[in-house]
């Protein structure tokens, strides 16, 4: 978590006379071990190419660490470390300590333009892009939408930073590339607690941005919460009633237990050969017949013929089915026989002691299943990879738009963001403070899953009474 933090800017003065601005990361012994190195974050990599530095303890003259350094967060080439000279626009220049106040006023206002322009897109001209199929009238909406999305990206553009590296070197950047700016030297300690909270904040709110190397991670949020929750209302009844039949209905023969020793077999199959037989069997089975028999104007572009939410839920509660069927099984099996024959005895049917007397003695046994069973597919990754999961999908699947849930549209997942910030990234370095901080979420995603079906459990339990283990 400490990846939010302000970190402060050392100026590092090397024997030579060399100068360099840097965040200290860590600290090692030299292979020879005689003396020490340090990594520092340098940052700016339009004007040096890389972003670290590796300092040899014994060749630092002095440190320090000056309050007028500027750190700016941009979307292109990474952030800048150095000095803010000026800043430049239609109205004039501003230099010096002005220059300051002027930045963080008008990136203020660049905020909130650039979060009108964005919802302007994506709850506007996105939607009238797809009505733009059905009614051709809804062209003269996307022309005036467009033209104040131009308005506004006019107002945005136009301002000039003049900045400098603290070996001397000048640089003009563009003010609509600049997110944020900060000088972590001149914080105190209450706008450090302020700014990490905000980074946070961030960081589970906004979407990725530079190849998922940076922003937030809302979109793999949702996407998680949102498939883990269509697969529990799709297992939970198929795996109950599978192991109600199992128990309560079916003839207690061979058939039976050749039927619970695949059962169990099942749960130990890889898991990526559940994607495989989704891919197979969901996308291109059922998807490509849906296409043909609905979406035919449209093909040969796939509507449901290819991964998304809808396939990916059914091939984790695939899945997932084998735990919640062999849970129910054995919440049935500790239900006591004089139990049935009580409620029998009483006038009651099958099927109504199933439901009045078995079942809600049950429903603790059955919420373990599904507990598990969420466990498990919130860390899933391999046969998401087949099946619709995104590497960068900014919107999230539910909309304002006919009929708000849109299954078949591809998604993030926390465990793909993990895998892929991880091991797809140019900078492995600079992406592992994300990939702890994602993992950590996901950690945390599948705790508050499940204290909800263990609360809800405890409820059940002690509403129905705790059954006696045999």
């Amino acid at each position: 978590m400490g990846h939010f933090w302000p970190s402060p800017v050392t100026l590092v003065t090397l024997e030579d006379g060399r100068q360099l601005a840097g965040q200290a990361v860590r600290e090692e012994r030299l292979p020879s071990a005689v003396g020490r190195e340090r990594l520092y974050l340098t940052a700016n990599r339009d004007l040096d190419g890389a972003i670290w530095r590796w300092v040899a303890v014994e060749e630092i003259a002095a440190e320090s660490r000056p309050r007028d350094l500027v750190v700016l967060e941009r979307t292109r080439w990474g952030t800048f470390q150095g000095r803010l000279l000026a800043l430049e626009n239609a109205a004039g220049r501003v230099e010096g300590e002005a220059a300051w106040a002027a930045l963080q006023a008008r990136l203020k206002e660049l905020t909130a333009l650039r979060a009108e322009r964005d919802r302007l897109r994506d709850e506007v001209v996105v939607p009238l892009i797809r009505r733009l199929e059905r009614d051709p009238g809804a062209e003269t909406e996307l022309a005036r939408a467009n033209a104040r999305i131009r308005a506004l990206q006019a107002r945005i553009t136009g301002d000039r930073l003049l900045l400098e590296s603290v070996d001397g070197r000048r640089l003009q950047q563009r003010l609509e590339h600049v997110l944020r700016a900060w000088q972590p030297n001149a914080m105190s300690l209450p706008a450090k607690m302020a700014a990490w909270g905000r980074g946070v904040w961030r960081f589970l709110s906004e979407g990725p941005r530079a190849a998922n190397s940076a922003g937030g991670v809302w979109p793999a949020i949702f996407g998680t919460v949102l498939m883990v929750l269509l697969m529990s209302v799709v297992v939970t009844p198929f795996g109950v009633l599978a192991g109600i039949y199992l128990n309560e209905v079916a003839h207690q023969g061979r058939l039976t237990r050749l039927v619970r020793v695949a059962v169990r077999n099942l749960a130990g199959v890889p898991s990526i050969v559940y994607g495989v037989f989704g891919l197979g069997v969901f996308v291109y089975g059922i998807g490509g017949s849906l296409d043909e028999w609905f979406f035919a104007d449209q093909l040969p572009s796939p509507t449901f013929g290819t991964g998304g939410l809808l396939w990916a839920s059914l091939t984790l509660a695939l899945l997932t089915l084998p735990v919640v069927i062999v849970a129910t099984e054995e919440g049935l099996a500790r239900v006591p026989n004089h139990q049935r024959e009580g409620a029998l005895a009483l006038g009651a049917t099958r099927v109504e002691m199933l439901a009045r007397v078995v079942l809600p003695m049950t429903a603790p046994a059955m919420l373990t299943g599904v507990i598990l069973a969420v466990a498990r597919a919130a860390g899933e990754v391999a046969p998401l990879m087949l099946v619709g999961v995104a590497k960068l999908a900014p919107q999230v699947p539910v909309d304002g738009e006919f009929p708000f849930l849109h299954l078949e549209r591809k998604f993030m997942h926390l465990g793909y963001h993990i895998y892929d910030v991880a091991f797809h990234g140019g900078d492995v370095q600079a992406a592992l403070p994300l990939v702890y901080a994602t993992a950590l979420l996901l950690v945390l995603v599948i705790l508050v899953l499940n204290l909800t079906a263990i609360f809800l459990r405890h409820h059940l339990r002690a509403r129905h009474g705790a059954l006696p283990r045999r």
